[in-house]
């Protein structure tokens, strides 16, 4: 039964909301401007503000819902810990849209809400500050999926919280590589500016 939540979890993650939403809003496919990921920011680039909202409460409610579930009904640290990577893992690598998603910090921070809303903060204002002092969006991302579990560890909440960081993180630090390099303009939206 155990293997049922994270394969719930992927399945959940893969529903590429900001994709289905920008198409029928807009006839776009989100990924063929700006970033090119299927996120809430690019969401709003395209079809606006109020739709990008909506993208992220979605996406953050595909992590939490999956997470809360096998807290509920299994309680095994390993199956919750599962869960939760494999929801950010169907996000970033969506099965319903050809494996090209988006980049995962909703729906981490929707798994990790599920289990501890003290570590959601707590790794909320961690990103924010990475951000505000690496001022690479993506780079940030990346310390930040590795020093989530740590961090969680200082502040000495070492249960499920810990490993769903653990699953979590490693996935975001993974998937933020890919723009590593990348050249951001303007901080939060990452747009060109006009010269």
């Amino acid at each position: 039964m155990g293997i049922l939540f994270p394969l719930l979890g992927y399945i959940l993650g893969s529903l590429p909301f900001s994709i289905w939403i920008t198409r029928y809003v807009k006839k776009v496919d989100v990924r063929d401007s700006g970033s090119g990921h299927a996120t809430t920011t690019n969401t709003i680039r395209q079809a606006g503000f109020g739709w990008g909202v909506l993208v992220l409460i979605l996406d953050i409610a595909k992590g939490f819902l999956p997470t809360y579930l096998a807290i509920r009904f299994s309680g095994e640290v390993w199956v919750v810990a599962w869960t939760a990577a494999a929801a950010v893992i169907g996000h970033c690598w969506p099965l319903f849209a050809q494996f090209r998603g988006g980049m995962g910090l909703a729906t981490a921070g929707g798994s990790i809400l599920a289990v501890n809303s003290l570590a959601f903060l707590i790794c909320l204002i961690l990103l924010i500050l990475l951000v505000l002092v690496i001022r690479h969006s993506a780079r940030a991302s990346v310390v930040a999926g590795i020093l989530f579990a740590p961090v969680l560890w200082l502040f000495n909440i070492r249960d499920v919280a810990f490993w769903v960081a653990v699953g979590a993180g490693a996935v975001i630090a993974v998937r933020f590589l890919i723009d590593w390099n990348r050249k951001y303009r303007e901080l939060w939206l990452d747009r060109e500016k006009k010269c």
